[in-house]
């Protein structure tokens, strides 16, 4: 086998192209990929149809070193991901007596007859290396062919991850067929600053740096940088992904980093008002409840988070939160004065260390000139103080969108809250 630089990540089946099923194989593969220091240039995704697959195959083959390949495999007529790319390879498919007493063991384990379409998923190209599934019926199968060599993984995740872990990699390593080193990636999270002005920021350090890389996607309320490097070792690619790290904080894009490799802004939130022995809560007007669903969506955040009111109705900022009638009459629902008392309400009904509140103008109708769909106001409440700021959200953008960009700065303003309290 020759040395493996480049693969193409494969994956079969109409499902995807329909969008019943997110493709979260993909993202595995290629994390697992980088890992090995093999570097991933392209996706496809193809249906169930011969044709297409062998062109799919034909295009790989001649860009990549590695095609791995995931999906139609099964026992049904529409599964010709092995039959199609045996025949790209130029090979024939021979029964496999071993494949076939262990999908007839697997049947008669489950107390199942097995069908007579079970015993196709035994059939392997010949030559090529069998890999072994331990979590379903269809095995995989490795093919090495005179320029690549294409790897066969059924399409469940809960069968191809722990199979590529346990059977490819180790294949993979046996033949000699891995190119040195590593890619390893870190990634910024960032909030409260654009895309394009996080670009406009680093594009000179982007542009000068081609180890390691640095390069900004967008999420919904934040930026990421992911900066990734390229190393004999992890140890070495870390070292060098830090450094870099080091010089994007120096630049005013420090200023809006909440965190580094963290799973999300609540993530960080839970984890430093655990470090320092710190509570929390909130009020939500047009985020209605969101805030509190992503903080107990995280295990066992009942340790740090007291509690959520969702007070939509103007009786129930007052009379739940305690937000004096004369503010609202005043400054009307979606203010700074009203997110503020909002915050100072929850923090003092549910007696908790910092609290932030949500009241604004989610659409797509209920805005003005003075106040459009998109403004929103945050308030924020410690024993310290309590302050509040408004943003200004694009009126384009959807409902949803609007109330998660708002619960995600909702809980950024708490994290550099508990950021300054001792």
């Amino acid at each position: 086998m020759k040395k493996i630089e480049t693969a193409e990540i494969l994956c079969v089946g109409t499902e995807l192209l329909l969008g019943d099923i997110v493709n979260t194989n993909a993202a595995f593969l290629s994390a697992k990929l980088a890992e090995l220091g093999i570097a991933v240039y392209h996706h496809t995704v193809v249906g169930d149809n011969s044709a297409r697959l062998r062109e799919a195959l034909d295009t790989a083959a001649n860009r990549a070193d590695l095609i791995v390949m995931s999906g139609g495999l099964g026992p049904t007529c529409d599964d010709l991901t092995k039959e199609t790319t045996a025949q790209f390879f130029g090979r024939r498919l021979v029964m496999n007596e071993s494949e076939l007493g262990k999908i007839s063991e697997y049947f008669r384990e489950m107390g199942r007859p097995m069908t007579e379409n079970n015993a196709k998923q035994a059939r392997i190209p010949e030559g090529a290396t069998v890999i072994v599934n331990n979590y379903g019926t269809a095995p995989g199968v490795a093919i090495e062919g005179e320029n690549c060599v294409a790897v066969m993984l059924p399409g469940p995740p809960c069968e191809l991850e722990p199979m590529f872990c346990e059977e490819v990699i180790p294949y993979l390593q046996k033949n000699g067929g891995l190119c040195e080193g590593v890619i390893f990636s870190r990634n910024v999270h960032i909030i409260g600053m654009g895309e394009s002005s996080v670009e406009n920021e680093l594009r000179c350090l982007m542009n000068g740096s081609l180890n390691p890389t640095v390069a900004p996607y967008c999420v919904a309320g934040e930026v990421r940088l992911r900066v990734t490097a390229r190393a004999e070792n992890k140890e070495t690619a870390l070292c060098m992904c830090n450094e870099m790290i080091e010089k994007i904080k120096e630049t005013t894009v420090g200023d809006f980093i909440y965190g580094i490799d963290c799973e999300s802004v609540e993530h960080a939130l839970a984890d430093i008002l655990r470090t320092r022995g710190l509570t929390f809560a909130c009020a939500e007007s047009c985020t209605g409840g969101l805030i509190a669903k992503r903080m107990t969506d995280l295990p066992g955040v009942s340790e740090v988070f007291l509690g959520g009111a969702v007070t939509y109705a103007n009786s129930a900022k007052e009379g739940i939160l305690g937000v004096k009638h004369e503010t609202l009459e005043a400054f009307g629902a979606v203010s700074e004065q009203v997110a503020c008392e909002m915050a100072e309400g929850a923090r003092r009904v549910y007696g908790a260390d910092v609290a932030v509140s949500t009241t604004g103008i989610a659409g797509p109708g209920g805005g003005t000139a003075e106040k459009p769909v998109g403004t929103v106001c945050v308030g924020i409440s410690t024993a310290r103080e309590t302050c509040a700021l408004t943003l200004h959200l694009s009126p384009r953008r959807d409902r949803a969108y609007i109330r998660t960009v708002s619960a995600t700065n909702a809980l950024n303003e708490a994290l550099k809250r508990v950021k300054l309290m001792q």
